[in-house]
């Protein structure tokens, strides 16, 4: 039985988002798009915009290491980072078995207490999560004029965006929503029994308390700015590789980081299905044709999902040459 509900964790997400991204590209005509990617990308700020990825999870590795040190624990630059790195990579085959991933290459390289890196890495989450709510809510402020506009230019009323969804893209939603919170009850019970064997309530309590004993703090909010001020150049940057989004504007480029940053909560491979939906859906709100914007998306998530793979491939040879740590762990 463990059997097969540990198959049914792993296959939901891929056939969730298998299913959207066919619905969504059935009948498209894919030599067109690569025809776009040929002749018609600047491949100049597609290679500008990758630094910026690595970066983000750079800054989140070191930041990890920061949140660390209050709980007593040691953790190397490179150990952490390279975590981080294959966590990212690791989360593409099984949804969210990265957290698990980077606490265990931690306790395995540098000796780290898998309870208290647990507990930070819920305290990073907490931390995540507050910054997501401020620049969404910032967002929708600053861009209410622009939406008003938009309607009134355009003839277009909210109720008139919602009745020209189709049946499948009300179900596509619906499922989306569904999905997310079938991850959460998932996470907080796997954290719930894997805590009970593998860990004390201490340690837990100890990591997720680490945050207000952390050192330096303006060295972790600038951390933790520039995570997110990275994850948007990664993003907003591959505008400017096709004309028909070079002129959309940093509003845009917002408004639809935002959506798709709460719609990759949807358990699936990184993002994919949900993250390409909720894109796509923005960048028409924006003028972009239908067929631009799939391409778009198609684009800019396929390149983004081969640097993660690469950096994680690149982590898991750079950790074969770094020795392990031994020393006693209390967990």
């Amino acid at each position: 039985m463990k059997i097969v509900r540990n198959i049914i964790n792993v296959l939901m997400p891929l056939v969730l988002g298998g299913g959207i991204l066919y619905w969504m590209y059935r009948g498209e005509n894919l030599d067109h798009i690569i025809y776009m990617i040929q002749h018609e990308m600047n491949w100049t700020w597609m290679l500008l915009s990758l630094p910026f990825g690595v970066l983000a999870q750079a800054f989140r590795g070191w930041r990890w290491r920061q949140t660390l040190e209050p709980t007593g624990e040691k953790v190397r630059s490179s150990v952490a980072v390279s975590s981080i790195f294959m966590s990212y990579a690791s989360s593409l085959v099984i949804p969210r078995i990265g957290e698990f991933m980077r606490c265990a290459i931690l306790k395995r390289w540098d000796g780290v207490s898998f309870s208290k890196a647990i507990g930070t890495v819920v305290t990073e989450r907490a931390v995540d999560s507050i910054v997501v709510l401020l620049v969404t809510g910032s967002t929708l402020l600053f861009q209410m004029s622009v939406f008003g506009t938009f309607f009134e230019r355009t003839g277009t009323s909210v109720s008139g965006i919602f009745q020209s969804f189709s049946v499948t893209g009300y179900l596509v939603t619906f499922l989306c929503g569904i999905a997310a919170m079938i991850l959460l009850y998932m996470l907080l019970r796997r954290l719930s029994i894997y805590n009970k064997v593998k860990a004390t309530l201490s340690g837990i309590l100890e990591g997720v308390l680490s945050l207000r004993k952390v050192k330096n703090l303006p060295l972790f909010l600038f951390f933790t700015i520039g995570i997110w001020l990275s994850y948007f150049l990664h993003y907003y940057l591959t505008f400017f590789c096709f004309d028909f989004t070079s002129d959309l504007g940093l509003a845009c480029g917002l408004v639809s980081f935002v959506v798709g940053s709460i719609a990759v909560i949807v358990p699936t491979p990184n993002g994919a299905g949900p993250w390409h939906f909720a894109v796509k859906t923005m960048l028409i709100l924006y003028g972009v044709q239908d067929e631009k914007a799939l391409a778009f998306v198609l684009v800019v998530h396929t390149l983004q999902t081969i640097l993660v793979i690469i950096i994680g491939m690149w982590a898991w040879a750079r950790l074969s040459f770094i020795p392990h740590i031994t020393k006693t762990v209390k967990l």
